[in-house]
C-alpha cells in the first residue's frame, strides 16, 4: 500500500490524514510493506519519506526516478529499504549501475518495467524485484491503466528468476486486482485506490473478491534478496 500526497493528474489523495497515521492503518489493514511517494510530480518530499520511517516498523519503498548513485544514499539516510528503478526513464547504461549499487547498500531494486525487453535488461534479477507498471509515466500516469500489460508480462518476470513479481498502479478495482493475485502474481502496489476506499476497506474488498484464497493476503514471514523484507 502506498502513501502518496495526490495523483498524477493532482487530485488530493493524502488530504488531512496524518501519514504515520494512515501507514498505521496499512499495517492494520495488512500490508506487509509501504511505497511513499516523494516525487514532486505526486506532491512528495524526503520529508515524507522520513516522517514515515520514524511512525512504521514496515519496510519501505522509495517511489521517485532514481537516476544516480547519491539517489542511493540519500534513500537509505531518509530509511527506505528499497528503491524505484525505472528503465524507461535511464539513459542507456545506466540501469546495471543502479541495480548493482542498490545492492551494496542494502537496498532491494524495486525495476518497474512496462515490455519484456526491459525485464530481459535487468541485471541480478533473481535478487531484484520486478514490477510491471499497468500506467503510462510517459503522461505522468494520468490515462487509464492497462491491467493487459501485467498479464503479458508475468511469464517474462518468472523467466528473469525474480522473487516477487509485483503489479502495480491502476489496481483501483479490488476485484481486478484479485484477479491478477490468481493469475500469479506475488504481490501488487495500490495507491490511490487505498487511499480514496481506505486501506481497510479495500483490503476487507479484496478479501471478498479472493474468497476463500483471501487469507493469503496475510504476510508469510520470509527475505526478498537486497534487504526488503515482508512480514518484518
Amino acid at each position: 500500500m502506498e502513501v502518496k500526497v495526490r495523483s498524477g493528474s493532482g487530485e488530493p489523495l493524502l488530504g488531512d490524514r496524518d501519514p504515520v497515521g494512515f501507514a498505521a492503518e496499512c499495517e492494520r489493514a495488512g500490508a506487509p510493506c509501504l511505497s511513499v511517494v516523494t516525487g514532486r510530480w505526486f506532491g512528495g518530499t524526503p520529508a515524507l519519506l522520513r516522517e514515515v520511517s520514524r511512525g512504521t516498523a514496515l519496510p519501505l519503498l522509495r517511489k521517485d526516478f532514481i537516476v544516480r548513485e547519491s539517489d542511493l544514499d540519500d534513500s537509505a539516510a531518509w530509511g527506505a529499504d528499497a528503491v524505484l528503478i525505472t528503465p524507461g526513464v535511464l539513459p542507456s547504461g545506466v540501469l546495471g549501475g543502479l541495480v548493482e549499487g542498490a545492492l551494496r547498500r542494502g537496498l532491494t531494486p524495486f525495476v518497474e518495467v512496462t515490455s519484456a525487453a526491459q525485464v530481459d535488461a535487468v541485471p541480478h534479477a533473481g535478487e531484484c524485484v520486478l514490477a510491471v507498471n499497468n500506467k503510462d509515466i510517459g503522461d505522468r500516469e494520468r490515462g487509464p491503466a492497462d491491467l493487459d500489460r501485467s498479464r503479458r508480462l508475468l511469464a517474462a518476470l518468472r523467466s528473469a528468476g525474480t522473487p516477487c513479481p509485483v503489479s502495480a498502479s491502476g489496481l483501483d478495482d479490488p476485484a481486478a486486482a484479485a484477479a491478477l493475485l490468481a493469475a500469479g502474481y506475488a504481490a501488487l502496489l495500490v495507491g490511490s485506490g487505498v487511499l480514496r476506499a481506505g486501506a481497510r476497506r479495500w483490503a476487507a474488498d479484496l478479501r471478498a473478491a479472493r474468497g476463500s484464497a483471501g487469507a493469503a493476503l496475510e504476510a508469510k514471514p520470509g527475505r526478498i534478496p537486497g534487504g526488503f523484507e515482508p512480514g518484518r
